[in-house]
């Protein structure tokens, strides 16, 4: 293995090396504005022959981008710009030949459906960031913080600003006002800022630029042209203040005898939240208990495997400016602040009596929270994050006498970044430290006490920035009590107590954990069509993330290699295709050797614009340290791993895609078959419906169940599982106009496990599969009256010891129908009706008979909510 290491590493080096060079720079484009005179101002109504649009000449030189770069466009764009001392304003006029063909699909705001037009403005002139704004033919609006150098594009970023479309006989034409208040830039003379205008021809696909960007380009807005003529604009602090109010009613079946769940409850809160200009490049972000009843539900999901489950973080005040405070560390979800840990469920439950019942809360409440974050004119991001928690109490009831008990302690969360562009904005180096601490009491004590990380983080990109070396490190530190810190060391994340290992072990007296994490890695990332990627990261035993970052499993050192090949132009079969391929491998910081593999990754996108995927992995070795949660490293069997996927036209009203995922074991260690369709209707332009099935077999025959004691020798007992899975997932969006919009979000998702064949581990490392386990024979295992297994392992006619049935079959239902009305900008009114049904199904039923018995059967969880807000912009 360390001569396949030692190859591939310099391999890519060489190509680094030696690679081609960059095609010539694309001339810079230049467009001059002008400041609109004596008050006259062009009226927001999509047309554009307001007399004030006279004072600057249209510019024209849109070149084709996708799928033919550097080709005329189908149809020519042509755009203008003016200024005054509050606004931006724009003016769009999108030529076509067939008026009567253009797409003005209806959506909600940031839909994205249909022809539309896009200015993207990179006003800190950072070649990094920018702020993108989009109109369609239909008037619907969309905007974007764009970071990452063109590789992220957040939605969830909602500006207050104006616009409007309409459709002639030459096409259609559209306006924008822009408020510069929602725009961050210093102070001077004349602002020069980044500018890019893109339009998507939706019918054809075609997406047209003003600024030529190569498809070999190593990025998107370090390619934009510039805007200049911006003289003696005023940086505008943003000042708006955002009350709200809920209304909130709860029907549930109702639990004889259980006071809390008596079938109904009824709510009333209310907050705020306010964004708070400190200078035009800063803003502070408060809110005060804040709401999330409108935001979509977690989509369902079950892990055998023990580890905690990723979720998206769908709450506002989280969600914008996520990218400031992001620090992605080695790979996959790990991130040093994963703000789903704020407002986390309580991680305390009360000890019960027979008899009593308790009402545990389902969230911790945010007392409040403040974000301050921007970006200086001179390279400066900063990030500062501050948020406390309240207590949470567990209500108990004994026969109508009631005691609180609690289950989550006052807690202070503390998130700093920070980062500083240099090298003409060609790298930049910076930094993260994260704080929680908990005031805990006796019952709590086994929380950390305290949680501390830090971390620096670099990158540094040169020749127009093709190439790049980018690299960081993490520490983290926690305190707790020795019930604290021992429970982190056996926890999954860790495994200290592993039977085979020498490089860790459980001290019980422990009152702190220290660790670190990393990555380092280098590549092609423009010119030519040659891509590449080598680097590693690691993750020490003692690293600890979890009290407000993400992190699944320490203990672990990676290297890889990626090298890819794009087709950069169409011909009469092809819009588009890239080939790549992928090399990893994985030790643990005893130096065992854990993992190989190797991947293959393809794409076509084909000149009717229907599309094909596939891959295919070969694993000739996979050790893992936590299969079995403390015991010695575990061994799966070689495997061979494929997929593919193709689908219709996205373009067309009517679209598919169809999935097939196969993996397979030798000796039938394991296997996995997924199926998957994908459709998505829009019968006419106000109305979409997307509809997708997922159906999953996923048979083990060492499928961990539990530990357990045999004369003193530790029993890993395994089983051979038939899991079957089945996710439905329902949308619809139904738009009445651009500011008025229903959707419907409804998922079922049945997972079901049965188990046969129940075994131990008997030489966890054996490349044979029969020498790994050893399956129980019918005299040795028996099942008692209440269901669990008994075994009498020696058979000497006594229970040498017993697990419970571990057969399962876990149904869940999760539905939202939303109607959003922004009745003013940045002004908005939610009704919200959500259903809900989690429970526990027969495993001896069909997928059929239990979506039909837990679902359709059982009455559900009801939730009606009405939130109304108001902005006011001062």
């Amino acid at each position: 293995m360390q001569k396949t290491f030692v190859v591939v590493f310099a391999f890519c080096t060489f190509f680094c090396v030696k690679a081609q060079d960059s095609i010539p720079t694309v001339p810079k484009l230049i467009y001059t504005t002008k400041p609109l005179k004596d008050n006259v101002v062009p009226v927001i109504d999509g047309t554009v022959d307001d007399q004030a649009w006279g004072l600057v000449d249209w510019s024209s030189e849109f070149i084709e981008r996708e799928p033919d770069e550097n080709t005329p466009p189908s149809e020519q764009s042509k755009f203008k710009i003016l200024y005054d001392d509050k606004f931006l304003y724009v003016a769009y006029r999108c030529y076509d030949s067939n008026p009567e063909k253009i797409e003005k699909r209806l959506s909600r705001r940031d839909g994205f459906a249909g022809d539309r037009m896009a200015i993207i403005i990179d006003s800190y002139h950072d070649k990094r960031t920018a702020f993108s704004f989009t109109t369609t033919a239909a008037g619907v609006k969309g905007d974007e913080f764009v970071s990452q150098n063109g590789d992220n594009w957040d939605d969830s970023w909602n500006p207050i600003w104006y616009t409007a479309s309409n459709i002639d006989s030459e096409g259609w034409t559209a306006e924008a006002k822009i408020p510069f208040s929602q725009l961050k830039f210093g102070k001077a003379k004349e602002q020069i800022w980044g500018l890019q205008v893109t339009r998507l021809f939706f019918r054809e696909q075609e997406r047209s630029v003003w600024q030529r960007v190569p498809q070999d380009a190593p990025g998107f807005i370090s390619e934009f042209g510039e805007l200049h003529g911006l003289m003696d604009i005023e940086p505008q602090k943003q000042l708006e203040i955002q009350p709200f109010l809920v209304k909130q009613y709860d029907t549930y079946p109702a639990e004889t005898g259980n006071p809390f769940r008596d079938g109904t409850d009824f709510r009333l809160n209310g907050g705020l939240d306010a964004k708070i200009g400190i200078t035009n490049d800063l803003t502070l972000d408060l809110t005060v208990n804040p709401d999330f009843g409108q935001v979509e539900a977690d989509p369902g999901a079950i892990a055998l495997d023990g580890f905690q489950i990723f979720f998206q973080e769908q709450r506002p005040f989280f969600v914008e400016n996520k990218n400031i405070f992001d620090y992605e560390f080695a790979n996959g979800n790990d991130n040093v602040f994963y703000s789903r840990r704020i407002g986390r469920s309580p991680q305390g439950f009360p000890s019960l009596n027979d008899g009593e019942f308790v009402d545990v809360p389902n969230n911790t409440t945010i007392l409040g929270a403040a974000k301050f974050s921007g970006k200086t004119k001179n390279g400066w991001s900063i990030g500062l994050l501050e948020s406390v928690t309240g207590k949470m109490f567990a209500e108990i009831d004994n026969n109508g006498q009631r005691r609180e008990e609690l289950v989550e302690p006052f807690t202070n969360y503390l998130v700093g970044r920070l980062q500083k562009d240099f090298n003409e904005r060609n790298s930049f180096i910076g930094g993260i430290f994260t704080a929680t601490n908990r005031k805990l009491e006796a019952n709590l004590e086994f929380l950390h006490k305290a949680a501390y990380t830090g971390g620096i983080d670099f990158r540094h990109s040169w020749k127009n920035r093709n190439y790049f070396i980018e690299g960081n490190i993490v520490t983290s530190h926690v305190t707790g009590s020795p019930e604290a810190i021992l429970r982190t060391q056996e926890s999954l994340t860790h495994l200290f107590q592993r039977t085979d290992a020498s490089h860790v072990e459980v001290d019980p007296n422990r009152t702190s954990l220290t660790g670190t994490g990393g990555k380092i890695n280098f590549g092609k990332v423009g010119g030519g069509n040659w891509r590449y990627e080598t680097g590693g990261f690691w993750r020490s035993p003692g690293l600890e993330l979890n009290d407000v970052g993400f992190l699944r499993q320490a203990d672990d050192i990676r290297q890889f290699a990626n090298l890819q090949y794009r087709f950069l132009k169409p011909t009469k079969l092809l819009r588009t295709a890239n080939l790549s391929v992928r090399q990893s491998s994985a030790f643990d910081f005893e130096g065992n050797y854990n993992r190989i593999q190797y991947d293959f990754r393809g794409f076509i996108n084909y000149a009717n614009n229907w599309f094909t995927e596939g891959g295919a992995t070969h694993k000739p070795r996979i050790f893992t340290n936590t299969t079995l949660r403390g015991g010695p490293r575990w061994r799966f069997s070689e495997e061979n791993f494929y997929f593919v996927f193709a689908g219709t036209d996205r373009s067309k009203k009517f679209n598919a895609t169809v999935g097939y995922v196969n993996s397979q074991a030798k000796q039938d260690n394991f296997s996995l078959v997924r199926y998957v369709l994908r459709t998505r209707y829009q019968p006419f332009d106000a109305f979409s419906l997307s509809l997708n099935f997922e159906y999953e077999e996923n048979p083990s025959k060492t499928q961990y169940i539990t530990e357990r004691d045999f004369s003193g020798t530790p029993r890993y007992i395994l089983g051979e599982i038939d899991q079957r899975t089945f996710i439905t997932t329902l949308r619809f969006n139904y738009s009445i106009n651009p500011n008025l919009s229903i959707q419907f979000y409804g998922q079922p998702f049945i997972s079901r496990g049965t188990y046969t064949n129940f075994n131990f581990v008997n030489n966890s490392i054996a490349k044979d599969l029969s020498e790994r386990i050893t399956i129980y024979n019918p005299n040795q295992i028996s099942q008692s009256v209440e269901g669990n297994f008994l075994i009498d392992e020696d058979l000497d006619a006594n229970t040498d010891y017993e697990f419970d049935n571990p057969d399962f079959s876990f149904v869940q239902f999760r539905s939202n129908l939303v109607m959003r009305w922004e009745y003013i900008p940045g002004s908005e009114v939610f009704l919200v009706w959500s259903q809900g049904v989690t429970g526990l199904g027969d495993p001896a039923d069909s997928l059929g008979r239990t979506l039909d018995n837990q679902i359709f059967g059982q009455k559900r969880d009801n939730t009606f909510l009405l939130k109304a807000t108001y902005r006011f912009v001062l």
